[in-house]
Parts: C-alpha cells; sequence; structure tokens
C-alpha cells in the first residue's frame, strides 16, 4: 500500500481500510513533546495512497511547529480520509472514523480541514471527545475558517510592509487559488481592503459566492498562478 518516507520521523502513523464503511484513512502523530497532537482531517480524493500518505506526514510536522510557535500545549498530528467528500462521506464513514480515532486514546486530536465541515465535528463529537471546532451551540470554538482567512491577510500585511513600507493592500493585485471556507472569507477581508482580485476554483458554485459578494476576474484554476 506504500511506505513511509524516510525523512519523516513521526511517533505513530496509524491507516485504517474498513471495506463495510468505505474508510480509508491515515493519522499519522508527528509529536506529542508539549501536549496531545492536534491536527484537522483532510477529505480528499488523492491520487494514490502514497500521495495521502505524503501529505498527512507532512502536514503533522508542520503542525508542531505551528502549535509550538503559537504557545500551545499541544503537539502536532493531521488526518486524511481517502477519496471524494461528495460521494464517499456518509454517517457510517463518519461513525467508523470516530472509533479509529478513539484507538489512538488521545494522543490525537482533530478538528476541520478541507472536505470537512462543522456538521461533521459535530458528528464525530457525539461519537469520540477527541474533537476540538464544534458549533457553538454545542459548547465548542466554530468554525475556524473566518480566524484562518484572517491569519492569512495579516501575514500579508505583514508582507506588503516589509516590502513596500505600508500594510496597505490597497490596489494590490490578490490572486486566491481556491475560494471555499478560508479563500472565499480570504477574498472578501482582501477586498475590503481595496485590493483587485483574481479567484479560480474547481466549484463554479464557490466562484459564484465570491462574485456576487465582491467585485472579482475568474480565472480557471490552471492560470490563477
Amino acid at each position: 500500500m506504500g511506505s513511509i518516507p524516510l525523512e519523516f520521523e513521526h511517533e505513530e502513523v496509524g491507516s485504517l481500510w474498513h471495506r463495510e464503511s468505505g474508510l480509508h484513512a491515515i493519522v499519522a502523530i508527528h509529536s506529542t513533546a508539549l501536549g496531545p497532537a492536534l491536527g484537522g482531517t483532510r477529505f480528499r480524493d488523492y491520487a494514490s495512497f502514497n500521495e495521502a500518505m505524503t501529505d498527512v506526514l507532512r502536514l503533522s510536522e508542520a503542525m508542531s511547529y505551528k502549535a509550538s510557535l503559537a504557545g500551545l500545549d499541544l503537539g502536532g498530528g493531521k488526518a486524511v480520509i481517502i477519496g471524494d467528500p461528495d460521494s464517499r462521506k456518509t454517517e457510517a464513514l463518519l461513525t467508523r472514523y470516530a472509533a479509529f480515532l478513539d484507538d489512538f486514546g488521545g494522543l490525537y486530536v482533530t478538528a476541520e480541514d478541507v472536505g470537512v465541515t462543522q456538521a461533521d465535528m459535530d458528528f464525530l463529537g457525539g461519537l469520540t471527545q477527541f474533537v476540538t471546532g464544534r458549533s457553538v451551540e454545542l459548547g465548542g470554538s466554530g468554525d475556524p475558517s473566518p480566524l484562518t482567512a484572517y491569519g492569512v491577510v495579516r501575514a500579508m500585511e505583514a508582507a506588503a510592509e516589509a516590502l513596500w513600507g505600508s500594510v496597505s493592500l490597497d490596489s494590490r493585485h490578490v490572486a486566491v487559488s481556491g475560494v471555499g471556507k478560508v479563500g472565499g472569507e480570504l477574498a472578501r477581508l482582501c477586498a475590503e481592503r481595496g485590493a483587485r482580485l483574481t479567484v479560480a476554483d474547481v466549484s463554479p458554485i464557490a466562484v459564484r459566492a465570491v462574485t456576487d459578494a465582491v467585485p472579482a476576474t475568474v480565472v480557471d484554476p490552471t492560470a490563477i498562478h
């Protein structure tokens, strides 16, 4: 099914294939030196198992550094579910995934990522305690997407100040590749700051949601860069 690249050094990596539910998932725990490994679950139609394994290992390692730099008592982890979330995501699959999370005994705590929604976190949270980012009504922190987008735009402003001596994005040309929950909010924040936008996404619905809200030029995803 594939092998772990030698350049990665993780504490634990687990993979599960469950025929009945269709779940094919990988959980990678990079470090628990500072606390339980935190990182989202990415539900994506990977081209191969090796591509999925490389992605989860790379992302989980990055989470260790992100948590440390943020001063959190958390380590770095990540999970991927292999498949198209639009066609493969079912309650049976998520139920089996919750049991898989329990197998790690609290060493890994998951959250939203690409292909996973807050509703999914709410569902998982009813089955396992090792979930964060549930809706506010259920005592969670809510959808993290707006805060993620805000972090990106603040980083862009810092880069602008370093390059041009001002945090202003007014009249700057910003290209946003992928305008889902994070990218769509990022486009709105950039438009608020006067940026000129070019956007792209494989989903026409996502593109329409952005162009209905802010002025933006739309290009094919292959041409966005």
